[in-house]
């Protein structure tokens, strides 16, 4: 399978933690560039978090100091952890992996921040 798969969302209430993964095949996992996504009911996709070759990680201030983006090459998987969760954060969670003209998506994984 060359698309990776997302798991790990779920309902969570404020303030809360959650841990996504995205398993993907060894071959899938040697492309440099990594990131999570999340795209919000009636908005556009935006990133929020990534990951190059050399292993510099990107956020955006939405979510810096909350969010920590980790690639473990050991298991071809890449996580997300999301820490003090808000009700904002509610979107689904999508994984890109890229480079050497190469660009897959997952599917998604739903996390909701609710009370």
């Amino acid at each position: 399978q060359v698309q990776p798969v997302e798991s790990g969302g779920g309902l969570v209430q404020p303030g809360g933690s959650l841990r996504l993964s995205c398993i993907a095949s060894e071959t899938t996992f040697t492309l440099p560039a990594m990131a999570w996504y999340r795209q919000a009911p009636g908005k556009q996709r935006g990133l929020v978090a990534a990951i190059n070759g050399d292993d510099t990680t990107y956020y955006p201030d939405s979510v810096k100091g909350r969010f920590t983006i980790i690639r473990d090459k050991t298991k071809n998987t890449l996580y997300l952890q999301m820490n003090e969760l808000k009700p904002e954060d509610t979107a689904v969670y999508y994984c890109n992996m890229r480079g050497h003209g190469m660009d897959y998506w997952g599917k998604g994984t739903l996390v909701t921040v609710s009370s």
